[in-house]
């Protein structure tokens, strides 16, 4: 069960007006998302630390299709664009993983790179999947202190819905060598942590 938290943040005049339409989409563990006029969306953080790594990423990553466009940052709160469609491990579960999705998630991936992240990693629940199998990310944390260099949360997640294997198969056709090396680096990940390649 969620613990329950009282949020506040002081909005400028713009955001204030705006958030008096919000309506409540959901609650993680840094914050809660509001859905606003004009297909944008406000996340307001319990802590300002995580506001400000969150809104500083978004700001670099301004201008890329796989990132919500950031309109306006408090000390407390985020305005960016709402990002529509479905969760990927749920997309996958309910349509499968075609070879277009393996290639947008692996130009997803190269798109991290050339933002210059050193987290070249994310969550599948962090990739949202809409119209077209187009991604979009949400709640991009730690890109730029932490370093991880291959897909390993992801592997992670792919592995727990039963496409890894699909994944690596349509990466093969894509880039060999990367394949390669991705598959190695997950298989030591997972003697060294006792994981199944089967769960």
């Amino acid at each position: 069960m969620k613990k329950s938290y009282a949020y506040s943040a002081d909005f400028d005049e713009v955001t204030e007006k705006l958030f008096r339409e919000a309506s409540y989409l959901g609650e993680g563990h840094n914050g809660v998302v509001y859905e606003l006029p004009n297909k944008k969306a406000i996340k307001i953080f319990l802590k300002r630390k995580v506001c400000t790594d969150e809104g500083s990423i978004l700001a670099r990553t301004n201008g890329s299709k796989y990132f919500p466009r950031l309109y306006n940052r408090g000390k407390f709160y985020v305005v960016r664009d709402l990002v529509e469609g479905k969760r990927l491990d749920k997309y996958i579960r309910q349509s499968g993983l075609s070879d277009r999705l393996t290639k947008n998630i692996y130009e997803l991936l190269l798109e991290l790179k050339r933002l210059k992240f050193k987290k070249l990693d994310i969550r599948c629940k962090d990739i949202y999947v809409s119209g077209g199998e187009k991604l979009m990310v949400i709640d991009p944390k730690k890109a730029y202190t932490r370093k991880v260099d291959y897909p390993r949360h992801l592997m992670k997640g792919l592995n727990k819905i039963g496409v890894l294997e699909e994944f690596f198969y349509g990466v093969k056709k894509i880039n060999p060598k990367k394949a390669i090396e991705w598959e190695l680096k997950f298989k030591r990940y997972c003697d060294m942590q006792q994981l199944s390649l089967l769960e």
